[in-house]
């Protein structure tokens, strides 16, 4: 049985409500959705908001916190472009929903640099030229960070793996395990 109606609509003699008082309820965009208060740890500092249910992370980073180094590649977890460290781990912000991340802690691009400090993986990527376009830098960089932080002397080969979930146009691949590599060697601090 499939829904040729909205959910919630008798079609006469059911439970629900009437037709005329469901088109009452909707809003401008069609149906009225409750936000939800979430509280998220957010490169070290607590945020409260109030998200509608359908937002991901990666919305709520860029358009709510303005967190700008999260970047929208594909929306579809393909590219990597969107990689954060959600609770110690990289994930795809595109593939989150904000309302899952409840209280959980978030690192972005922006939380790395001490003041004016850049983080070793920063300063990593501009020396070995690992920045091209830059569109994939962030998410590189937190792929990278979220590997070191589990595996300080990881392989070329580990890096590669981590590295498996992003995407680089502009095919910089060598250099950014290249710099990377550096940084676990300890060659940069």
């Amino acid at each position: 049985m499939g829904f040729s109606r909205p959910c919630g609509v008798s079609q006469g003699g059911g439970q629900g409500i009437d037709e005329e008082s469901f088109k009452k309820s909707i809003g401008v965009l069609g149906v009225v959705w409750v936000k939800k208060a979430i509280k998220l740890k957010v490169n070290g500092e607590v945020k409260e908001l109030e998200v509608e249910p359908w937002k991901t992370l990666l919305e709520v980073l860029r358009e709510d916190l303005g967190l700008t180094s999260v970047k929208e590649g594909c929306g579809t977890g393909d590219c990597g472009s969107c990689t954060v460290i959600l609770n110690g781990k990289a994930v795809n912000s595109c593939l989150v929903l904000a309302v899952d991340a409840d209280g959980g802690e978030v690192l972005t691009v922006e939380g790395l640099s001490d003041g004016s400090k850049l983080h070793p993986l920063q300063e990593a990527f501009i020396k070995y030229g690992a920045i091209q376009c830059g569109f994939c830098t962030s998410g590189m960089i937190m792929a990278a960070k979220a590997l070191l932080d589990e595996n300080p002397n990881p392989t070329p080969e580990e890096i590669k793996e981590a590295l498996s979930g992003n995407i680089c146009r502009c095919a910089g691949y060598s250099n950014i395990v290249k710099a990377i590599f550096a940084v676990a060697k300890g060659e940069i601090k």
